[in-house]
């Protein structure tokens, strides 16, 4: 028994030896993947203490007569944004807009630092995605705040639609996002069995993001951190409603990558009006533009893309369907629906803007969101509740982004009430009692909506519930692809089968069963749409590699031993056509024939042929 147990001594210094290499490496990887802290303050706006000037006729562009709101370069030569608090028309900065030309000098800059990001490893870029990761958790209420001061929202649609899906898509970046961007081996065939075949996919170099303002933290940071993962530079336009926010973001992020010792330049942010965003849709520098907003921007960006047929991704509106079949627990899943409909007060491009229900089950569902939404409180989460208090106010929904929608809103709940529709509740602009200058419009459901309502067609993008009634399950699907759009949906049931059944004859991209919008938590998953919802995806593997260029390679699996000639049958100068033809014949016999009588004929046709 001793003898068992008994160890070499030069075994164990071996083991020993080992072990001591190892350990060295693990914690040699562990140092240089660690987050690397860095500091980025919070702004003065993000507070809820902070006040400013009402802005009382908010406008996205500063009156220049109207110097409170000037910064002290201000210049006749330049365009100004103003920047304001929709839930309370408080004014936050105003900023001077970029020109063509700073446009121009921006992606030039990032054209230049993408040559030495490019060759950066995979380590170094999953550091600085952890590092910024890890400050977006530390400093998630200040990233919270800033979204809601910029935008009117309320913490927890922060939370949940900026906070968290920005964390996910990092998490999914760090564990799979080198995966799907190594070279990937591919089949080969018969005829180049001693062939191997690899895909690489490499950056493109310099991208371009065009973004909406409904998540500024979001929609920003996501293409951001697909295009630097995947060895691009980046240039950004943001919303013009969120350019204070947009600029604090990529600060931040600016400074992680500097942290982490790369050239921030590889990031840039553009802040111009609509009429100087083709300086950057249109520059040749640009390799790939990612858009998302609406359709009639969309079609503008498209349309410039095609000067340097620069490839897309083009994310534009919705308006999903949720089907909900017989037999549905109404009190289960309202819960579920009044944050699909009702998250960041309806601006969502996958939020539910048509409930098709069951027509016996119509009045009772009615009944019951009825009693939900007529709780909703509305206001600004930045607002104290009481003027002189320090209580911050309780409330369910923000403001919107602005009112410049609402005397359309109104008319399209109108017209659908000229035409059938019963409105249950809201429906119109709302004045806060004390932020009477913010962009309220009440929480609206509408009942007895059917397809041929123009409030049923066209995406509102607010916080209108409409409910549709229908007669049996195939009627229920028409309805829902009854549409132009084919972004996200829903379907609610019992039996998950029929669900997932329904769910596969749904003209969309994207669909849940039983739930909502968790397709984009869920960031292994591509998002986009069909029809005039857009094209392209972004999101999983899809989105990553569609910011790359693949390359085919192809080389021999033993050099030595066969390679690609050319049999003398079909040299140049080709001899005979006839016996040329023949080998061919039968080479494509002798590959892909379907019974191997005929493939065995086409072998001897193919070697006869030869040796003539």
């Amino acid at each position: 028994m001793a003898s068992l147990i008994s160890f070499d001594p030069l075994t164990v210094l071996t083991v020993c030896f080992a072990l001591g290499i190892w350990f060295v490496f693990d914690r040699y990887q562990h140092v240089k993947n660690r987050a690397l802290p860095f500091h980025w303050p919070a702004p003065e706006a993000s507070f809820v203490s902070w006040s400013s000037t009402p802005i009382k006729a908010p406008s996205l562009f500063s009156h220049r007569t109207d110097t409170s709101l000037l910064p002290p370069s201000y210049s006749d030569s330049h365009q100004y944004l103003t920047c304001y608090d929709p839930a309370t028309a408080l004014h936050i900065a105003t900023i001077r807009a970029d020109s063509e030309s700073d446009i121009a000098r921006k992606i030039e800059t990032a054209h230049r630092a993408q040559d030495n990001w490019r060759s950066s490893t995979w380590a170094d870029r999953r550091r600085v995605i952890r590092s910024f990761m890890a400050w977006c958790v530390r400093e998630q209420e200040t990233c919270a705040r800033v979204c809601c001061r910029d935008t009117g929202k309320t913490m927890v649609d922060a939370a949940l639609g900026e906070i968290l899906t920005t964390c996910s898509k990092m998490d999914w970046i760090l564990k799979h996002g080198e995966k799907a961007l190594r070279p990937s081996k591919r089949h080969t065939n018969l005829l180049l069995a001693y062939k191997s075949s690899e895909v690489h996919y490499d950056p493109k170099g310099v991208v371009a993001a065009v973004v909406s303002w409904n998540y500024p933290m979001h929609n920003l940071l996501s293409p951001i951190l697909a295009a630097i993962f995947a060895g691009n530079s980046i240039v950004v336009k943001c919303s013009e409603h969120v350019a204070w926010s947009s600029q604090w973001f990529v600060g931040a992020i600016r400074e992680c990558i500097a942290a982490c010792g790369w050239d921030p330049e590889i990031v840039q942010l553009v802040i111009c009006l609509p009429e100087q965003a083709e300086a950057l849709t249109t520059s040749p520098l640009i390799k790939h533009i990612t858009f998302i907003g609406s359709e009639t921007v969309g079609r503008k960006v498209a349309q410039a893309a095609t000067v340097h047929l620069t490839p897309c991704n083009i994310e534009l509106g919705g308006k999903d369907p949720c089907i909900i079949l017989p037999g549905t627990d109404i009190e289960q899943w309202s819960s579920i629906w009044m944050r699909g409909v009702f998250q960041g007060m309806g601006q969502n491009c996958i939020g539910i803007e048509r409930f098709i229900v069951p027509r016996n089950m119509h009045a009772t569902f009615l009944s019951h969101m009825q009693r939900r939404i007529m709780k909703l409180r509305l206001g600004s989460v930045l607002t104290s509740a009481q003027p002189g208090t320090e209580f911050v106010t309780v409330v369910d929904g923000g403001s919107m982004i602005s009112d410049a929608r609402f005397t359309e809103l109104e008319r399209l709940v109108k017209s659908a009430v000229a035409d059938g529709a019963t409105l249950v509740c809201g429906g119109e602009t709302w004045r806060h009692a004390y932020a009477e200058d913010g962009a309220y419009f009440q929480p609206t459901l509408l009942g007895n909506v059917s397809e041929g309502m123009e409030i049923a067609q066209e995406e509102v993008f607010a916080p209108i519930m409409l409910v549709m009634p229908y007669d049996n399950v195939n009627e229920a699907i028409d309805i829902a692809n009854g549409t132009k759009y084919g972004l996200g949906a829903s379907i609610f049931g019992p039996d998950q089968r029929l669900c997932k059944n329904v769910a596969l004859e749904l003209e969309c991209g994207m669909v849940a069963v039983n739930d909502f919008g968790v397709f984009y938590l869920t960031q292994d998953l591509p998002f986009g749409g069909i029809k005039k919802s857009g094209y392209g995806r972004f999101g999983g593997p899809e989105g990553l590699r569609a910011l790359t260029n693949p390359k085919a390679v192809t080389v021999d699996r033993f050099p030595w031993l066969v390679r690609t000639s050319i049999p003398s049958v079909l040299d140049y100068p080709i001899r005979s056509l006839a016996h040329s033809w023949d080998f061919i014949g039968g080479l494509i016999a002798f590959a892909y024939a379907e019974s191997w009588r005929a493939r065995g004929a086409g072998l001897l046709k193919l070697i006869r042929a030869g040796a003539r």
